[in-house]
């Protein structure tokens, strides 16, 4: 076989295993159907034939994963994937995706780590509803993969890198707005209750209404569970049964809050002259929706710019500025809330 400093090509790598060029195929590409020792012994030999090109190869061409720790992707999740593939096409970096249903680092932290490296990737960004494991950072730091976790939904260590959003300040504008219409009996819909950006949004908004002086019953706080739109329409619909009825709701994704409207319609009241509802996030589903949403604006492209870039830096070897940036939001105002239509309205 060549020489560790000669190219060598995957047919050589192919045979030097005993397995076809289809196998190694396979592995590359993270495939399942792959005894784990064939698997391991594929892996041993690209690291060790540094297959995939020289280290001036990879700078030339590098490549990212961009790894989402869900089987189920949220429209959000497309969102990020179109932000790092923008700010990769910028940076001349190619974005390969990733996600659990595909491969679960998990399983085998260490093969999963030599994998990617084998791949010819420099970085990994992850999206995750925890922070990675010990040992899968372990394993990518043994490989000298540096890691950036985009959006997290649990609050890292300071030893890891993230890049997020000010979900406080989020949830705060969002109460404000809906107070400053005239309301007062407002409820909250959020996704997974432990999740740190479900928590600060909710803690922003408790925040707004504490300072009003408004208070907040227990009935009028439901946690979905997820994201999502189903979940939106069985937990909106549960705050709707709530007597008094709210007369607006904060939902921490536009998809809960496309789950409350048609919640909503389904009882037969009317978006926003009978219930006015407030998204988060400002995906192309808000301004789609009938009515449009008012949302507040999650800052997806410059979050997935400033993690693609850290990533890079990371891999160079580079210093960064901070381990944890948070990028502003803010409030669009679009058709879903109006003000109440009599005084005694807010106070019901």
């Amino acid at each position: 076989m060549a020489s560790a400093s000669s190219r060598v090509t995957l047919a050589q790598i192919a045979e030097h295993a005993g397995v076809s060029v289809a196998t190694v195929s396979k592995v590359i590409n993270g495939r399942p159907d792959v005894a784990q020792q064939t698997r391991d012994l594929v892996l041993d030999l690209m690291r060790q034939y540094n297959y995939g090109g020289n280290r001036d190869d990879l700078r030339a061409h590098p490549t990212v994963e961009l790894f989402f720790g869900f089987e189920r992707l949220s429209i959000y999740h497309t969102e990020i994937i179109q932000s790092v593939v923008d700010a990769g096409a910028r940076e001349g970096v190619a974005v390969v995706v990733g996600r659990r249903g595909d491969h679960d680092p998990a399983a085998d932290p260490a093969a999963w780590a030599r994998g990617l490296v084998a791949a010819g990737r420099r970085a990994v960004i992850a999206v995750t509803a925890n922070t990675l494991s010990g040992p899968i950072l372990e394993a990518l730091n043994r490989v000298r993969l540096p890691v950036v976790l985009l959006d997290p939904e649990s609050l890292p260590d300071g030893s890891i890198v993230s890049v997020g959003a000010t979900n406080f300040a989020g949830g705060n504008a969002a109460a404000t707005h809906l107070l400053s219409l005239g309301h007062r009996r407002i409820a909250y819909l959020g996704g997974t209750e432990h999740a740190w950006s479900n928590q600060a949004r909710l803690h922003g908004f408790r925040s707004a209404m504490e300072a009003a002086g408004v208070p907040v019953p227990g009935e009028l706080i439901r946690h979905a569970g997820t994201f999502h739109a189903a979940e939106g329409v069985e937990h909106g619909g549960r705050l709707l049964s709530v007597e008094p009825t709210p007369t607006a709701v904060f939902a921490a994704s536009d998809e809960l809050a496309a789950g409350v409207i048609e919640a909503a319609r389904l009882r037969g009241l009317r978006v926003p002259d009978d219930l006015s509802v407030v998204g988060f996030d400002n995906t192309p589903l808000a301004q789609v929706i009938s009515p449009p949403l008012t949302t507040i604006h999650g800052p997806v492209p410059e979050m997935g710019s400033v993690a693609l870039r850290t990533a890079l830096r990371l891999a160079a070897a580079e210093d960064i500025d901070s381990h944890h940036v948070e990028l502003a939001t803010r409030l669009v105002v679009r058709a879903s809330t109006r003000a109440l239509s009599a005084p005694s309205d807010a106070t019901a």
